[in-house]
């Protein structure tokens, strides 16, 4: 797990920061990792499965459309390409 060191941080900021953990009965080290999960993951995040999900829905792609493209697959697996 990747390790960050904030330096220059205004004592007035680490204060609140302090503050802000002891309310939510955490660290401060732990307030500010939710802090920065909730600012570059936001919880109305689009996760590309149900984007992917979404297009095959419009597309009219169906679970009967999926087996059989399995079965397909299964039948004659892909040949790795050749560069020759």
């Amino acid at each position: 797990m990747a390790a960050v060191t904030i330096r220059n941080l205004p004592e007035e900021t680490h204060r609140a920061l302090r503050v802000r953990a002891a309310l939510n009965g955490r660290s401060t080290e732990a307030e500010i990792r939710a802090i920065l999960q909730d600012a570059v993951r936001p919880e109305g995040r689009v996760k590309i499965g149900s984007l992917l999900a979404s297009i095959a829905g419009r597309a009219g792609v169906n679970d009967e459309d999926v087996d059989a493209l399995e079965e397909a697959v299964r039948k004659s697996p892909a040949e790795p390409l050749k560069f020759e």
